[in-house]
């Protein structure tokens, strides 16, 4: 073991974990829109958005991730701009969080459908009866409700897109993976900036999740 290059070669893993952070936030942001709107659709009474909902997750959940960046990246017709945030190309940054942002929705739709279909129907009639829409009983009566049951799957999701955030570097994406695989190819020491880069990601998923932790308390504790 020799990591002597650390010294060297930081630099490159600070860059590479902030452009993490900030892929997974926007993922994580877009995502959760998506899979709420995706949500919705799949538990209305409407047979066609059920069906393009159902389709959507299914498509998503039913084919790799790699592949889904690939065709995103490769088959937008839409131009970005050859600029640069935080060290990443728009050209390939923008491509990146629809691709990530996309694959996780889907997932994140499941998890909002079922903690929804979790709520009591009783909820629905009695904010009816007082006057509400069923857009308004959604959300203030129903989503908050579901959003507090779910958010131990929902918090898995986040550090799930944290480590699948990898990923994207196989489109020249420069976070915490394609940083090591700079310094791997610099240093010719395959084995310890895999390592480094391991340790980063434990670093960043379980202080998430402890985080997450600290918030469902806290949401037991106002029950």
């Amino acid at each position: 073991m020799d990591f002597s290059w650390i010294g060297q070669y930081y630099p490159y893993f600070i860059a590479g974990t902030v452009n993490t952070i900030v892929l997974a936030f926007f993922t994580v942001l877009f995502g959760v829109l998506i899979g709420i709107v995706v949500a919705l659709m799949k538990i209305s009474k409407n047979r066609l958005l059920k069906f393009v909902a159902s389709a959507y997750i299914e498509f998503i959940r039913g084919t790799p991730l790699v592949v889904q960046i690939s065709i995103v990246f490769y088959g937008l017709p839409v131009k970005f701009p050859e600029i640069t945030f935080l060290g990443m190309e728009m050209e390939r940054f923008i491509p990146g969080i629809i691709a990530l942002s996309i694959n996780s929705g889907a997932y994140v739709a499941e998890i909002f459908r079922a903690g929804i279909q979790a709520i009591d129907k009783g909820q629905t009639e009695a904010a009816r009866s007082l006057g509400l829409t069923q857009a308004m009983a959604m959300r203030y009566v129903i989503l908050p409700q579901a959003i507090r049951n779910i958010l131990p799957a929902l918090g898995n999701e986040f550090v799930v897109v944290i480590k699948e955030s990898s990923i994207v570097y196989i489109i020249g994406i420069a976070e915490l993976m394609f940083s090591s695989s700079i310094v791997r190819g610099a240093t010719y020491r395959a084995l310890e900036p895999l390592l480094l880069t391991a340790v980063i990601y434990f670093i960043l998923t379980f202080t998430l999740s402890k985080f997450l932790g600290i918030a469902e308390r806290r949401m037991r504790a106002g029950d």
